[in-house]
């Protein structure tokens, strides 16, 4: 089952209230899977800034709540700011699989030596990929994700779903099908946990909905 929540482009002071609430309502109708499409979902503001990033957010309501939470980034780019954000922690597991930053942006962020900083260390997993990569080279660094999301430990998964991995996205460099992203929703669903999805990348709007809906279908056993 899953909860959509289309919230367009919303202002700052809203995202973090609908964010919270629509997991409450998730958990209190017993379903697993809220989904929240957002633009922008903001992953590669820094929190040095003063900006927020909806993802980070989320997770840090859940870990207030008690609980233990991954964060699977599988957008095109690099989520520098959730990074950030959590590079210290040991409470949240960020895991991101994304373009090689020596190729694509945020350049400066998102290599696989980065691993986490004091308590953090250990709980930040990069896993950069070529550019033009297909399924058959995505698979092996989805697995290492999910590997690493089980011997977390984790009680709650967050992602970051970024569709800009679709073959011929505009911002993408990526060679993904629509097909693979039911592959990747099951392979996710197989650690059975529960999800919250925050919406990110995805510019081929011929293939968005398509393919997002692919993910989801699978993702809740479709």
């Amino acid at each position: 089952d899953v909860l959509v929540n289309n919230a367009g482009v919303m202002q700052q002071s809203g995202v973090e209230d609908m964010a919270v609430e629509d997991w409450q309502r998730s958990v209190a109708v017993n379903l697993t899977t809220p989904f929240l499409m957002i633009r922008a979902a903001l992953p590669h503001l820094r929190a040095t800034r003063g900006s927020i990033v909806n993802v980070a957010i989320a997770a840090n309501w859940l870990v207030q709540q008690g609980q233990r939470v991954a964060i699977l980034d599988i957008d095109y780019h690099h989520g520098n700011g959730t990074q950030e954000i959590f590079f210290g922690r040991s409470d949240v597991l960020f895991l991101s699989i994304h373009a090689d930053p020596r190729y694509e942006y945020p350049y400066y962020w998102g290599y696989a030596d980065e691993r986490g900083a004091g308590p953090g260390l250990g709980t930040t997993l990069n896993l950069p990929l070529p550019l033009g990569c297909d399924e058959a080279g995505y698979w092996p660094a989805l697995q290492t994700a999910c590997a690493a999301i089980a011997a977390f430990a984790a009680d709650v998964l967050v992602i970051s779903l970024g569709v800009d991995t679709f073959v011929g996205d505009p911002a993408g460099g990526f060679r993904l099908h629509t097909g693979s992203y039911g592959r990747m929703a099951r392979e996710i669903a197989a650690l059975r946990l529960p999800a919250l999805i925050i919406q990110e990348g995805g510019y081929r709007l011929d293939a968005l909905g398509e393919n997002v809906a692919a993910f989801l279908s699978a993702l809740c056993g479709g």
